[in-house]
């Protein structure tokens, strides 16, 4: 089961969730995807994920989460909190400060509604932060190194330990996103290896 958080300003119809779900639709995993518009408010996006988390495990599933920048803070907070694994890809790694700039009135860049982001929601954002993780086993981190919106190496220090695949070049939307879906699949699906992923793929 993958629930899948979308970035600032972004939406389910993002390049990046959308190829995810026609891959799982694909491969006949259409019921094992979720992805909804998340809320503004830090706070009420992570309890709209929260409640599809505590759907899955009552029916049987394993959720596993996968965001996308301000989604990869989301997808942290929530695998610290419910013990689950968490693809992140080229992730938000210190959100409170990267979206300080964008207080004000915004426009979400796929469904064109404008919505106002306050300091309010920056204090939403700091108390959802992870000093550090604790089980890195559970994370793969996916980055690119042209990433234009965040610094790369952020993250690189911020999942030490976790299995991480570093590709030179791309962008802030991780342009090789359509080569990795089905690995995201497996990882979902299976977890990391025992003892998995301590090295670099460049």
């Amino acid at each position: 089961m993958i629930v899948y958080l979308h970035g600032f300003r972004s939406a389910p119809a993002s390049i990046k969730a959308q190829a995810l779900k026609a891959r799982m639709v694909e491969r006949g995993l259409a019921e094992r995807f979720w992805c909804q518009q998340l809320p503004v408010s830090p706070r009420a996006a992570i309890a709209l994920a929260e409640a599809e988390i505590a759907r899955a495990r009552a029916e049987g599933l394993t959720p596993t989460v996968v965001g996308s920048s301000l989604g990869g803070y989301y997808a942290t907070w929530l695998a610290e909190r419910h013990g689950l694994r968490a693809v992140l890809v080229n992730p938000a790694v210190v959100a409170p400060l990267s979206l300080e700039v964008f207080v004000g009135t915004q426009t979400n860049l796929y469904t064109g509604e404008s919505f106002d982001f306050t300091h309010g929601h920056i204090d939403e954002l700091r108390a959802l932060e992870v000093p550090a993780i604790t089980h890195p086993e559970r994370y793969w981190l996916l980055a690119e190194t042209g990433d234009e919106v965040l610094d790369y190496r952020h993250a690189v220090a911020k999942y030490a330990g976790a299995r991480q695949t570093v590709l030179q070049g791309g962008d802030h939307g991780f342009s090789r996103w359509g080569d990795y879906l089905d690995a995201v699949i497996a990882f979902a699906q299976a977890g990391a290896p025992a003892g998995a992923g301590t090295g670099t793929t460049s």
